[in-house]
This record gives C-alpha cells, structure tokens and sequence, in this order.
C-alpha cells in the first residue's frame, strides 16, 4: 500500500477510557475506504483490507500532548476536591488551556479562571495559582506545529 498519509484513509478513533477502564489508550488506524482510487501508478497491493498503525502525533509534539494529557487529569482531579464531588458530578464549566495561553499576562488568566469557578465555595486561589505554574511554557495545541 503507499503511503498516502493521512489525507488517503478514513481514521478510525476509539474514545479515550474512563480510569479504571482497564486496557491502553485508544489507538488509531487508517485505512483507505473500500474501491478507493487515486493511489497513483504502482499504489496498492491487493490484498484485501490492510490496517496499519496511524501516527496521531505527526502535526504535534507527543511531549505536548502528554504534558496536555496530564494537566487535563489533573485539573479532573483538583475540581473534583473543589467541588467536593465526583467527576460525573462537576458542574458544566469549560477551562480552555489554549485559550488561558493566548492571553497576556498571569492575572488576566486568573482573572478568567476565577470567573470560570465563580460557583465553587471552596477557595480557589491554591488551584488557579498551581493552574497557572503548570501551563507557564506550554504550547498551544489549536494550531499545529508543521515538521
């Protein structure tokens, strides 16, 4: 099969597992779609449907995305104290990283997480203050990086 990227495949995802869940994370295979034609001269080998393992991370760096991953878990973990609930329980409230990175200075940022949190009654200021030291020198990852 050539190796058309992963423009040429439909990806194929599975959801990330609850912890707990058991098993490794979700991997991600393309294939090209049944009868699927403009491989170029000499394209594919006929034999039948071929998976192979697709590689999620070529526009991002998988440090990024680990780091991302961690601090996703993390904030999981401190609005469940906060709250003093189960993640289930969370109240509807969105903290976008990349929107945090965009801003200019620390206190607009703690400015807008403290709004975000306006319906906690526990103090915030230990969270928003460990928020903002963990995402000091993280990457956006709305746009990526080109290789």
């Amino acid at each position: 099969m050539a190796d058309s990227g992963p423009a040429g495949g439909a990806a194929l995802a599975a959801p990330a597992p609850g912890p707990g869940s058991g098993g490794p994370g979700p991997r991600v295979y393309f294939q090209n779609p049944p009868g699927a034609a403009g491989e170029g001269p000499g394209g594919a080998d006929d034999e039948g449907p071929v998976r192979r393992q697709g590689k999620v991370t070529v526009k991002y760096d998988r440090k990024e995305l680990r780091k991302r991953l961690n601090l996703e878990e993390w904030i999981l973990e401190q609005l469940t104290r906060l709250y003093d609930c189960q993640e289930e329980e969370i109240p509807e409230l969105e903290i976008d990283v990349d929107e945090l990175l965009d801003m200019e200075s620390d206190d607009t940022r703690a400015a807008r997480v403290k709004e975000l949190l306006v319906d906690c009654y526990k103090p915030t200021e230990a969270f928003i203050s460990g928020l903002l030291d963990k995402i000091r020198g993280m990457q956006k990852l709305s746009t990526p990086q080109k290789k």
